[in-house]
């Protein structure tokens, strides 16, 4: 199995999960560049899963499904214009024949979800390398509740977030703690694979919880505050 980004809009990764020439395909945010891939790779589309109803993550799959008709579609209830399979937290489902477990992960969205799969975290917008999504519903304490749901899996567990956004979270980190070698470290790694044209994802949770911010984060207030900073960074 191999999990790799298409890039799309301005600073979105489409994940696809590709096993023997089928295929499930993350957030398409947009079509064309999923549509080209698969025809180019000979594969054939088994699913696609959504993280949540904003339409840099969505906007694609209209039509991506009227070229793959019953293709199945999984999201949660946000996404139910889009999705024909509605999945809420705890839920588990079989696809290439790996198990995909729900995570409610909310605070970006109401409904914001993440799906587990084996040692792999789509995790859409709530949790990025360095950050964590915009509070857009105001609800604090439901991505401060996310986040530890995040930092209570295995250190091993890699991390497909679904944009480029560590270099400008880990400058903001950098601002916040200008001693941290370990934070500068970072800052340098993710600036290199940028030059080279490379994705910085995926991270792991084990690097998270060393250069996350939000994170490592230990009260509610703690996130607020680093959170609102960031907003305005």
């Amino acid at each position: 199995m191999t999990i790799r980004p298409i890039k799309a809009l301005s600073d979105n990764y489409i994940w696809l999960i590709e096993k023997e020439s089928r295929v499930i395909v993350v957030d398409p945010g947009e079509a064309d560049g999923v549509l080209q891939d698969l025809k180019d790779n000979a594969l054939t589309l088994e699913a696609i899963i959504l993280t949540h109803n904003h339409h840099d993550h969505t906007g694609g799959v209209k039509k991506i499904v009227s070229e793959f008709p019953g293709t199945p579609v999984y999201g949660p209830k946000e996404t139910e214009d889009v999705a024909n399979h509605l999945v809420e937290d705890g839920d588990t489902f079989d696809l290439l024949g790996e198990q995909f477990e729900v995570l409610l992960t909310a605070g970006h969205t109401h409904g914001h979800i993440s799906y587990l799969m084996g040692e792999a975290l789509f995790c859409g917008d709530a949790l990025f390398s360095g950050g964590c999504g915009r509070v857009f519903t105001g609800d604090y304490q439901a991505q401060f509740d996310a986040l530890q749901k995040y930092k209570a899996l295995d250190d091993k567990v890699l991390v497909y977030a679904a944009h480029e956004y560590t270099q400008t979270n880990l400058r903001f980190a950098n601002e916040i703690e200008p001693s941290n070698a370990i934070l500068e470290e970072a800052l340098k790694e993710a600036d290199e694979r940028l030059i080279e044209n490379q994705p910085t994802l995926p991270s792991n949770i084990g690097k998270e919880k060393e250069i996350n911010l939000f994170l490592r984060a230990e009260t509610l207030e703690d996130f607020i505050g680093f959170r609102q900073a960031r907003d305005d960074f």
